[in-house]
């Protein structure tokens, strides 16, 4: 079971991001507040969960959430600032994005740069833990996802909507055969060195 909150007597938003190693499209974040007696069967640890229950734990965490956001970072900046700071700032734009003012924020992984003096937590594999973390990573994963199969219909040859910018092979093959396109982030190595 996952836990409601790391500290009852503060407002908490957890934070977690999607898209941290793919080759393609953006980094996202979410931050999510849930009220205190929120619970759901669903949410229970949201890697374990199917594309399709994660969009129906979207649709519940939306309609009980006290407060969600959800923000990216582009390629370009990824590849100016890099993928840790991009994803920093994603879950930043995210936090900034809530309607209501966190008291402490819940951080997916071990590190994180301080938000505006709110207080946090870096949790590793917190989606796992919290529940508010396991809700921004429904949101970040299932909002990049759509994202990708948006721009796959742009760029089918890469097989976006099935690896969703990941590595693949089939990635790594269409991008040999055709080349590295204005989604791919040009900062990581897009095919193995031995090529």
């Amino acid at each position: 079971m996952l836990l409601p909150f790391f500290d009852k007597n503060q407002i908490e938003a957890g934070c977690d991001e999607a898209g941290r190693g793919c080759l393609a499209g953006p980094v996202f974040a979410a931050s999510v507040i849930l009220p205190p007696d929120f619970e759901h069967p669903l949410l229970n640890d949201s890697k374990q969960l199917t594309e399709k229950q994660r969009y129906k734990a979207r649709a519940i965490v939306e309609a009980e959430a006290t407060a969600w956001a959800v923000a990216q970072v582009s390629p370009g900046k990824i590849d100016e600032i890099n993928i840790l700071n991009a994803s920093f700032l994603a879950m930043h734009r995210a936090i900034e994005q809530l309607d209501e003012v966190p008291e402490a924020l819940l951080i997916d992984g071990n590190r994180f740069k301080p938000y505006e003096g709110i207080p946090h937590h870096c949790i590793i594999k917190g989606d796992g833990k919290y529940l508010s973390i396991a809700a921004a990573s429904v949101l970040a994963k299932t909002y990049r996802d759509d994202y990708m199969m948006q721009i796959h219909e742009a760029y089918p040859y890469y097989d976006w909507a099935k690896n969703k910018g990941y590595p693949t092979k089939a990635h790594r093959a269409a991008i040999r055969a055709h080349g590295a396109t204005p989604h791919h982030r040009q900062s990581f190595r897009l095919l193995p060195q031995s090529e």
